[in-house]
């Protein structure tokens, strides 16, 4: 895909419905020089100069921080973030998993692997050390924050309106002027209970491209599926292709690599119902959908 123009680029985004926020996954990827980038970056303690660079890209109005899924930002991160955006510009943040990991993941906690977690939805410590630190030092950026729950087994026999019972009472203990969104990795959980819990709270229910998740449009067609007054799509994965397969296949991320119409569509139709609804909509794309996100999000852009 040839790389437009600065001024067809800002051309193209004046086009773009008003309440559309498109961003990547992360954004500290050096095979985006020449496409995003123009310098050159060292491998450590270039974030903040990165995103400095990324945030004038005229196609993107917000980022996902996912560094923040393995521990929450200290303040001088934050802060140097905050430094380095314009006015205005929010960010989407993953919550630390220690409140969203319902069993201890060997891979990960080796020591804990297989317990439960005794801090799954712990109000308490995602005040204390996410969402304070956050107003501090990144008031002005605070864009959705996303409580990523990745797989529950079925050996913790957590049904549905179980764990609906579990966020009931979670969302009822935070300040509800915060954007929160839900990210599901169980299918089992879609069911109207969920739903109903986050139109309770405001709490978005985010739409996502996952492995083993339902296609984007199958999520659409759920009742109720916009929950609250914005809504949150982040595209990370061909359904049926694992996260490893995706990182060897396509590294560096400078170019499509497994262009996916079907599933630009999809996130295109998504768009135009936030903009029905006047609504906004953080639509965030990762290197491992297609390749590479920048073009993704070029093409999806060219469809609106």
């Amino acid at each position: 895909m040839q790389t437009p123009s600065l001024a067809e680029l800002r051309d193209l985004a004046a086009r773009l419905p008003e309440v559309l926020r498109f961003g990547t996954s992360s954004w500290t990827y050096p095979g985006w020089k020449g496409l995003l980038y123009q310098r050159d970056y060292p491998k450590t303690g270039s974030s903040a100069a990165m995103l400095e660079e990324y945030a004038r890209y005229p196609l993107f109005r917000t980022v996902g921080i996912d560094s923040s899924f393995y521990a929450p930002p200290s303040a001088a991160m934050l802060d140097s973030y905050a430094r380095a955006l314009p006015p205005e510009f929010r960010c989407v943040s993953k919550v630390w998993d220690r409140l969203t990991v319902h069993t201890f993941p060997k891979a990960r906690y080796a020591a804990q692997g297989g317990e439960r977690n005794p801090d799954f939805l712990n109000s308490e410590l995602f005040l204390a050390e996410v969402l304070g630190p956050y107003r501090e030092h990144f008031g002005e950026h605070l864009g959705p924050f996303v409580f990523e729950f990745q797989t529950i087994a079925r050996g913790a026999k957590l049904t549905g309106q179980a764990f609906a019972d579990l966020l009931d009472g979670f969302f009822s203990r935070l300040p509800g002027d915060v954007p929160y969104a839900v990210e599901l990795r169980n299918q089992e959980f879609l069911v109207p209970p969920y739903f109903a819990v986050l139109r309770e709270h405001n709490v978005a229910h985010v739409f996502n491209s996952w492995t083993r998740m339902p296609p984007v449009s199958e999520q659409l067609e759920i009742p109720g599926a916009f929950s609250a007054p914005f809504t949150v799509a982040r595209i990370l994965l061909r359904p049926g292709r694992s996260y490893n397969e995706a990182v060897d296949a396509f590294a560096p991320y400078d170019r499509i690599q497994d262009s996916n119409p079907e599933l630009r569509h999809d996130v295109a139709r998504l768009i135009r119902q936030a903009a029905a609804l006047r609504i906004p909509a953080y639509i965030l794309v990762n290197n491992r959908a297609e390749g590479s996100a920048p073009h993704t999000i070029l093409a999806i852009a060219k469809l609106l």
